[in-house]
Order: C-alpha cells, then structure tokens, then sequence
C-alpha cells in the first residue's frame, strides 16, 4: 500500500486488510488515522438501519489546510469490520 504513514502502520498492524474491492476495517480508525495525518474532518454522515437504527454505513471527508489535500472514506458495515474505500485528492488509496 502506498498512502499516508498512519494507514500503512493499520496494515502493518492486521488492523486493514485488502480485499480487492476495498479494506476491511474499522471506520472510526481510518478516519483517526486520517486525521492524524492532518486531515480535519468537514463532514461525516452515518447510515442506519431504518428497522432497528443500527449503523449500516457512512462517509467522512477531511481537508489538510496546509496541502489543501482532501481525504474521504466511504462505509459499509460488514459482519465482522465493514468495507471501507479511501481517496485521497480523488485518488484511491489501495494495496498498491
């Protein structure tokens, strides 16, 4: 994986995982690691479950101030971590 340090060190650690379609993680990570790349939150929404009004997805967008760099991660709960897709300046970060 090639993106910021903070996310490469949630691969390192077992805690995201490639799927080939997105990563298996916990979004309430990614998004802190983001954020600690320096990527201040503008926006975050959650989905929920219209039956039982459990969390069934999101979407969360940063803006570095001092890159002007925006970052996004886009939700969806799974059974055990939900699948979670990441740009960075409308690039997807992924294994490679």
């Amino acid at each position: 994986m090639q993106g910021p340090d903070r996310l490469m060190e949630l691969c390192r650690g077992g805690r995201m995982r490639w799927t080939g379609e997105g990563w298996l993680a916990e979004p309430d990570e990614v998004v802190d690691a983001l954020a600690r790349e320096g990527f201040q939150e503008c926006k975050r929404e959650v989905a929920r479950n219209p039956v039982n009004h459990a969390p069934s997805g999101g979407v969360w967008q940063g803006l570095n101030a001092q890159t002007g760099a925006v970052a996004s991660a886009v939700w969806v709960r799974g059974n055990e971590r939900s699948l979670v897709f990441i740009e960075i300046d409308g690039r997807r970060i992924d294994e490679n």
